[in-house]
């Protein structure tokens, strides 16, 4: 790639789909949240930088507050940045060169590819887990720590159920009332749903329950699938199925259908020590990305912000 005048913005309306779309799907460090059916159902607004026709694309979601427009991360879209082939720090800090000036300040991930140390721009590292799962289901299950074994034990000893293909309406009406989705905004939500469904039209997508004796349903998740990821992309769980070792039931049941295949489940976090103990608990590995703040706010605005 040379220099970034071969970057062009584009608004929304200005992107050919058709090639954004196969840019992503080709791309090495391609993800899901980077569809165009994606960033139009959970971004406010979004443009993009395009290199050439095509050969690397970087989304960019906006929203305007008090007359100043900004760049900011979508719900459920845990990582979008520069994707393509063979990116390397030039290309990284060539696209973040390129990005409008209009865009006064920014909080955004990138992409676990797009990890390097650029001048002028400092990038946090974040940590997600991953955890493949192309190996019999044996092999994942002796990599578990002892508590997780425990626990799927204790849920099956409680009487629960695990119930694949469950409404996505379900999962999302548990995620709205746990604490770890407080911060989503009740938009966020119903833009999801038709997300959800769209991509279960697809075959890209599936919902798990795990019920109780009773027949309450006490976890929930949906996962999405992209590039031979799995991406743990919305948990429901009831505060009665803590003690029931639900949620560690339900992530089993996906690995013991999954065990084999050509794919990475991707936990999507977490930086909060709890969470990244329960998914390090099945196995699974460390995998960091980006996040890059900047701000260019007059100083007045800085200062109301403080």
């Amino acid at each position: 790639m040379t220099p970034s005048s071969s970057i062009q913005y584009l608004t929304r309306s200005q992107v050919d789909d058709n090639k954004w779309n196969a840019c992503v799907e080709k791309a090495g460090n391609g993800l899901v949240y980077a569809y165009t059916i994606y960033l139009d159902e959970m971004a406010d607004n979004w443009d993009a930088l395009v290199f050439n026709d095509y050969e690397a694309v970087m989304p960019l979601p906006w929203r305007k507050k008090w007359g100043f427009t900004y760049l900011y991360q979508p719900p459920f879209c845990a990582q979008l940045g520069v994707f393509g082939n063979g990116i390397s720090k030039k290309i990284v800090t060539d696209f973040l060169q390129a990005v409008p000036k209009k865009f006064c300040y920014w909080d955004i991930y990138l992409n676990k590819d797009n990890l390097f140390t650029t001048a002028n721009y400092e990038l946090n590292e974040r940590m997600n887990f991953v955890l493949p799962l192309n190996k019999p289901y044996e092999i994942l299950e002796k990599a578990y720590r002892e508590n997780i074994r425990r626990n799927v034990r204790k849920a099956k000893g409680y009487g629960c159920t695990i119930h694949k293909n469950i409404a996505v309406e379900k999962v999302v009406q548990l995620a709205k009332e746990q604490s770890q989705q407080a911060d989503t905004e009740e938009q966020a939500f119903e833009k999801f749903v038709p997300l959800c469904n769209t991509l279960l039209t697809h075959n890209q997508a599936v919902c798990y329950g795990v019920y109780s004796l009773q027949g309450q349903l006490i976890a929930s998740a949906v996962f999405f699938f992209s590039h031979h990821r799995a991406y743990y992309i919305l948990v429901g769980n009831h505060a009665n199925g803590r003690t029931l070792g639900a949620s560690h039931a339900l992530i089993n049941a996906f690995i013991e259908d999954y065990a084999g295949e050509n794919l990475l489940l991707d936990f999507e976090g977490s930086d909060l020590r709890n969470l990244a103990f329960f998914y390090s608990s099945f196995g699974a590995a460390i995998e960091k990305y980006p996040a890059v703040k900047l701000n260019r706010l007059p100083w007045w605005i800085r200062w109301l912000k403080q």
